[in-house]
């Protein structure tokens, strides 16, 4: 006998999957604190050190790292990624569809 297995394909959007509210800036959140991270961790920084140059204090470095993000807004994470000397752009296209837009981003490499 050969064991079935259950999956769904993911929509893309882990949050949305999950059935979670405001899904789209949940996602947006969580891409831009992995860069963060990211960034943080190619640079060989701290988090004191990170915190300086972001204006911050460490706790705040260790919930943005840890995924802990209730309190940051995405103006804010963008806000920290422009102090590590990213460049952050936002585009707002209209739909031709009467149907609600979303939100996502794109992370270059």
């Amino acid at each position: 006998m050969s064991k079935s297995i259950d999956y769904e394909v993911s929509s893309g959007n882990v949050f949305r999957d999950l059935g979670l509210p405001d899904a789209d800036e949940l996602d947006i959140k969580a891409n831009l604190a992995i860069k963060i991270g990211k960034i943080i961790a190619q640079r060989g920084l701290s988090q004191i050190k990170a915190a300086a140059v972001l204006g911050i204090d460490q706790p705040k470095v260790s919930a943005i790292v840890r995924g802990r993000l209730e309190k940051f807004s995405i103006e804010r994470l963008c806000q920290f990624l422009t102090r590590l000397g990213c460049d952050v752009n936002i585009r707002v296209q209209e739909k031709r569809k009467s149907a609600r837009g979303r939100m996502r981003i794109q992370i270059a490499s």
